[in-house]
């Protein structure tokens, strides 16, 4: 067994608790100005991910693709990172 010290659950969950986030699954459900709560945030992950629970990121490899690619959409919209074309 490979011990994973942030298992992507665990960075999943972090995330949702970000306000910068809040704001993005906000703007992306159409609630442009908006902030969602954590758990908004939450819901938002798990339909973008199509997983009924932030544990089967860790468990489900297509999961945690959409997760990679999601991440990269908030850095992107966060200034983080240049945008992907």
């Amino acid at each position: 067994m490979t011990f994973c010290p942030n298992p992507i659950a665990r960075r999943a969950a972090m995330l949702c608790n970000d306000a910068r986030f809040q704001r993005f699954a906000a703007e992306r459900s159409g609630f442009d100005g908006g902030q969602f709560t954590s758990q908004a945030s939450a819901e938002f992950l798990r339909r973008w991910c199509r997983i009924t629970s932030r544990r089967q990121l860790d468990t489900t490899p297509a999961a945690a693709r959409q997760f990679d690619t999601l991440r990269t959409e908030f850095d992107a919209w966060n200034g983080r990172i240049a945008r992907p074309d």
